[in-house]
């Protein structure tokens, strides 16, 4: 199994370049046409060995528009526009877009050689640029500024291609697309708003315990891989719903330097929110299932359950189920169980936290990433394709790359190399996004990981307590002041 041979995993680095395609490493690609020439600084730009690091926001947002012997590489297109926001809200950048087109339009109309042709095909590459920033970035565009911007650049264009309608049928698809993201990300945030906060139990006043009849999660499933691929099936679910602006807050906060808000700051997005509130349940939903089982004997077995869970969700390659799992082992009600652990076969569990061993800034971890990574890369299948990263290590990998590099160089520029790194980091997260999950829905199974009550923190040391009795001063204090605490509030 892909943890038995976790040791001979190869590890590589993932190349930007060969997730787009071979037009799209961010270098100058020959062929292309040019804005600003080539290495070393050209104007407000410059460049390393071909590769554009720096520039002011006005000749960057320049380099975004094409020409008719110009069009930007996808992956300029990409990081720039993911970027941008931290300096210029979107809808101000369309208008800058428009008054760039509308300038090139007239120095066209100007030219007398072939001012039809070189029109449309001006045009044609306006709308290409506008298609790959509606589907690469749609929510850019749900307030009515930007909407605004939109509609007012592509009616400039289509007066460019009056007598095929071709620049207008793709104009009118684009938007069709456009409409459709934009009312299937409402509905799905309305749907989240329902479903908001999970149940909580609180359990009864001092007896923690449940009936014996109650369900348990081994009740539902009692397969450890079929459990850990229902789990793989919420997480792609939920991580499905976040998108490279929704982690581009991260970094996209005030700046001293940048006088204005994004609209990440404006506009609350409840993506990340509920990705890390999902982890956090099912820590707590592993501790309610160990800490609420009366015998021992049962015990035990929940918790070697959960560890063969990890497991599978490991071989997997859904790193982040399985660290809420151990997560949810390790919390205080479930580690000082020492009875219960003393009779678990903790083999496996030692492997486990093995690799999330955080020393190193989680250097096994981080290699058994890059293994499963490359197995993506190079999969026949959909199963191995899988790659669910440790959510909040990725986000805190954002957050150290913005930390320690500024946003602008001392001569003013943007320094764009960091948004690069940022935007290679993201890109990379959003192809393990779109994966399909190749393993059948069990409802029964997902209702249960997703609306199982979970007990409260006071709950759970109630039960951990109930069942192995305090065993120093410390434990007996807390146990004593929890005892006093349930009873007043009766």
């Amino acid at each position: 199994m892909f943890l038995e041979h976790q040791e001979t995993m190869p590890q590589t680095s993932v190349v930007f370049s060969s997730i787009l395609g071979p037009s799209c490493s961010g270098q100058v690609q020959p062929g292309m046409g040019e804005r600003g020439g080539g290495a070393g600084s050209s104007g407000d730009l410059v460049f390393q060995d071909g590769r554009l690091i720096s520039g002011s926001l006005e000749a960057l947002m320049e380099r975004l528009v094409p020409t008719v012997d110009y069009y930007p590489d996808r992956t300029y297109i990409f990081t720039f526009l993911l970027s941008s926001r931290v300096f210029i809200p979107p809808h101000d950048l369309l208008g800058r877009v428009g008054q760039i087109c509308l300038e090139q339009r007239q120095q066209l109309e100007a030219g007398s050689d072939k001012v039809k042709a070189r029109l449309k095909s001006f045009s044609a590459k306006i709308v290409q640029l506008l298609k790959e920033w509606t589907e690469a970035f749609p929510y850019d565009f749900q307030d009515e500024k930007a909407m605004a911007e939109l509609k007012a650049i592509t009616h400039r264009v289509t007066q460019c291609d009056e007598e095929n309608g071709t620049v207008k049928k793709a104009i009118a698809q684009m938007t069709q697309s456009l409409l459709l993201s934009l009312a299937a990300r409402s509905q799905l945030q309305e749907l989240r708003e329902k479903l908001r906060s999970p149940a909580m139990d609180k359990g009864p006043i001092l007896k923690a315990k449940p009936p014996a009849a109650q369900k348990d999660i081994l009740g539902v499933c009692c397969d450890p891989l079929v459990l850990a691929q229902q789990l793989t099936h919420i997480e792609l679910e939920r991580v499905n719903s976040i998108h490279p602006e929704d982690l581009m807050q991260i970094v996209s906060h005030m700046d001293s330097r940048d006088k204005h808000r994004c609209r990440g700051d404006l506009i609350k997005t409840y993506s990340l929110e509920a990705y890390d509130n999902w982890f956090n349940c099912l820590s707590m939903l592993v501790a309610t299932e160990v800490c609420r089982v009366v015998k021992k004997k049962h015990r035990t077995r929940m918790l070697e359950f959960f560890i063969d869970v990890a497991r599978e969700c490991f071989n997997i390659g859904n790193f982040n189920s399985m660290m809420a799992i151990i997560s949810g082992m390790n919390l205080s009600p479930v580690a000082r169980l020492k009875k219960t652990w003393s009779k678990v076969k903790t083999a496996k569990f030692d492997v486990l936290e093995h690799h999330m061993d955080p020393s190193s800034n989680f250097c096994n971890y981080r290699t058994a990433l890059q293994g499963a990574t490359q197995r993506s890369q190079m999969a026949n299948s959909s199963r191995e394709k899988i790659v669910i990263p440790v959510f909040n290590l990725f986000v805190k990998d954002i957050y150290f790359l913005h930390k320690i590099h500024t946003n602008h160089l001392p001569n003013g520029h943007i320094n764009f190399k960091k948004f690069w790194d940022i935007s290679r980091q993201i890109h990379e997260f959003m192809t393990w996004t779109q994966v399909e999950c190749p393993f059948e829905k069990d409802k029964k199974i997902q209702s249960y990981l997703l609306t199982a009550p979970i007990y409260s923190e006071e709950a759970l040391f109630i039960a951990s307590f109930e069942s192995e009795g305090p065993e120093n001063h410390m434990e007996k204090d807390s146990w004593k002041t929890l005892r006093t605490t349930l009873l007043n509030r009766a």
